[in-house]
């Protein structure tokens, strides 16, 4: 082995990771990056344009809901400070689901800063048993190390962060641990209610990836039915997206900005509507003869 070689398996392997299929989301994700805005009261949005994170100012410490991809952790913490937040303040994490893209800053918030980090309990297993299907190998960092999760959130739990409750649910699907939780907001004298799904692709429902994750069966599309069924009944003011094209975000901000005496992020329908959408998205899928 010699420098020369040592750089030539270096440059090898950036090439191999940007011919990846998803190789293209782990190169200049600064190019991603999105002024931080306040989405409602106390709930400021401090995601990229595609994957979303939220900070949650609960009075007694900051709520971080998901950690964006590997390899974006600088563009979160700058964020988060231009959102007018220091990122030491991060009390909590409550993680959607382990995927890669939704985890990308966990082990440095909980190194530096001490943060708790909560993640529902199949995916807390997955994470410290079978680490591959949280896909960190797409990401192409072999400095990444996995974290620990300090609660495993389960089925029906009601938890206090500062001056919020938050109703957990799990919602089996797009991983097993995934999770939806709802809980209050505030601006002034006004309360809304935030409903949060954790995962809607159906990229972990294909064939492929069942059969070979052990699901031949493919019980978890009945199980992703059923879930979608348990919380899509709850009352929600503000639906808090997990990837920015589950509430048109984007479009939303600039409006919000445009005009900020209508918020169009209050919308009582968003949260039956979209659900309704995935559901029969799903139902069309799973009658898919290529998918059977």
């Amino acid at each position: 082995m010699t420098v020369k070689s040592d750089y030539d398996q270096f440059v090898s392997a950036q090439q191999k990771l940007q011919q990846h299929p998803m190789g293209h989301f782990f190169f200049e994700q600064e190019r991603r990056y999105v002024k931080p805005f306040c989405l409602y009261g106390n709930l400021h949005y401090v995601g990229d344009n595609w994957v979303c994170a939220h900070i949650l100012d609960t009075g007694a410490g900051l709520i971080l809901f998901d950690a964006g991809n590997i390899g974006a952790t600088a563009m979160l913490i700058q964020a988060i400070w231009e959102a007018g937040f220091n990122p030491a303040d991060v009390k909590w994490m409550v993680l959607s689901h382990a995927h890669v893209d939704h985890i990308g800053a966990a082990p440095f918030f909980q190194t530096m800063f001490g943060t708790q980090i909560y993640l529902g309990a199949p995916d807390a297993d997955l994470l410290a048993t079978r680490p591959e299907w949280s896909f960190l190998q797409d990401a192409g960092d072999i400095q990444y190390q996995p974290f620990r999760t300090d609660v495993a959130i389960q089925d029906g739990d009601l938890l206090t962060f500062g001056d919020t409750q938050i109703q957990f649910y799990l919602v089996p699907g797009h991983t097993e641990g995934c999770i939806a939780c709802f809980f209050d907001v505030h601006d002034g004298n006004e309360t809304k209610r935030v409903g949060y799904y954790g995962g809607f692709g159906f990229n972990t429902l294909q064939k492929g990836y069942l059969c070979e994750y052990g699901d031949a069966d493919f019980s978890m599309r009945e199980r992703y039915l059923a879930s979608l069924a348990k919380v899509r009944n709850q009352p929600v003011d503000i639906f808090m997206p997990n990837h920015t094209n589950n509430v048109n975000l984007l479009e939303k901000r600039e409006a919000l900005l445009a005009d900020p005496t209508h918020n169009p992020f209050v919308d009582e329908t968003a949260w039956g509507r979209y659900l309704d959408e995935k559901r029969n998205a799903l139902v069309a899928f799973m009658n898919d003869p290529h998918q059977r």
